[in-house]
C-alpha cells in the first residue's frame, strides 16, 4: 500500500474511458487521443482502462495518470495482464475476478495468486465488487475477503462499486446501513467507482434533460458522504484515494438512449464528488 510523503490523503479524480465509448455517437466515436484529451479538458487527474502503450503515450502527452484494469478468471493470465498494465505506466490496477459461478475457495486461490503476482511486479491490484464475478453478492465478497485475511494475514484490497450490491439486495434509500457494514475493507480500499444508483437501477441520471440534478442523485448523495466519512476515519495519512464517477454508456445497457449521454454526466458527477470530498476532508487533504 503506497503512501506519499505528505501526511494528508490525496484525492485523484479518475475518468473511465468506458463512459466515452459512445461519444459523440456509437457510430462515430472519438479516437483514443481525443478521448484522453477530453479527460484532461474536463479536469480529471487521470483515466482508467485496460492500459496499452497507446494509452501511456497520450497520458504522458496530457500529464494524466492511468489506473489499470483487466478481467480474468484464469490465474495463469494474471502476471501477463499485470505486466501489460505496468508497462503502460500504471501502479493501481482494477481487476474483475472470476465469474458468477466461481466458488469461494477458488476465488480465494485466485486472489492469493493475484496479490502474489502484483507484489512481484511492484503494482497494486484490487478486486472489484461487481456482478458476474466472484464478488457479485456481498456474501461472496465478504467470504472472499475473510478467507484471504485468514490465509494471507492482511486485508484484501477491493475496488468498491456499491451499485451492484444495492441492485442485488433491492435496497432503497437510506441504504448505507446495509452497504457500509465492513469499514475495515472500505478503509483499506483506494479505488471507489461512484456511479449513482438505487435498489432498482445500478445507474441513475446525474441530471435531467434540463441540466438540473435528478431526484435520484439527491437520494444517493448521502451515501457518498457516509462512505467517504468511513474511509476518512481510517489511518489515511499520505494515502491516495481514486474517485471514479463511472457512468456507463447506452451501448453497454447502463444508460438509455433518451437520457443525457454518459460522458457529460460523468463530467458533472466529477464536480459533485470533488465538492463532497472537499466538504468532508477540507484542510486534511489535497490534490497533487
Amino acid at each position: 500500500m503506497v503512501t506519499t510523503n505528505s501526511g494528508k490523503p490525496i484525492v485523484r479524480h479518475i475518468a473511465s474511458l468506458w463512459s466515452l465509448r459512445d461519444t459523440p455517437s456509437t457510430k462515430k466515436a472519438w479516437s483514443l487521443q481525443r478521448k484522453i484529451a477530453a479527460v484532461k479538458e474536463a479536469g480529471f487527474d487521470g483515466f482508467t482502462d485496460l492500459a496499452t502503450p497507446a494509452h501511456r503515450k497520450w497520458a504522458e502527452r496530457y500529464g494524466l495518470i492511468i489506473v489499470g484494469y483487466f478481467s480474468s478468471s484464469k490465474p495463469d493470465e494474471f502476471r501477463a495482464l499485470l505486466q501489460q498494465n505496468k508497462e503502460a505506466g500504471t501502479r493501481h490496477i482494477n481487476v474483475q475476478l472470476g465469474d458468477h459461478d466461481t466458488t469461494t475457495s477458488d476465488a480465494i486461490r485466485m486472489a492469493l495468486r493475484l496479490m502474489h503476482e502484483g507484489r512481484a511486479l511492484g503494482v497494486e491490484p484490487a478486486v472489484e465488487v461487481h456482478r458476474d464475478t466472484c464478488t457479485e453478492t456481498p456474501e461472496k465478497t465478504y467470504a472472499l475477503a475473510d478467507g484471504y485475511l485468514r490465509i494471507a494475514g492482511e486485508l484484501l484490497p477491493l475496488t468498491w462499486d456499491f451499485s451492484h450490491i444495492a441492485v442485488v439486495k433491492h435496497l432503497a434509500p437510506p441504504f448505507w446501513d446495509r452497504l457500509l457494514i465492513r469499514p475495515n475493507l472500505i478503509q483499506r480500499a483506494s479505488q471507489f467507482h461512484f456511479r449513482p444508483f438505487n435498489g432498482h437501477h445500478c445507474q441513475v441520471c446525474v441530471t435531467d434533460l434540463r441540466g438540473r440534478r435528478s431526484p435520484e442523485l439527491t437520494d444517493w448523495l448521502p451515501f457518498v458522504k457516509k462512505c467517504l466519512q468511513v474511509w476518512l476515519q481510517g489511518n489515511q495519512a499520505g494515502r491516495e484515494i481514486f474517485l471514479v464517477p463511472e457512468m456507463g454508456p447506452a451501448s453497454s445497457g447502463y444508460n438509455l438512449q433518451q437520457l443525457p449521454d454518459s460522458w457529460h454526466q460523468a463530467v458533472r458527477l466529477r464536480a459533485i464528488l470533488d465538492q463532497t470530498w472537499k466538504e468532508l476532508a477540507g484542510s486534511n487533504s489535497h490534490r497533487k
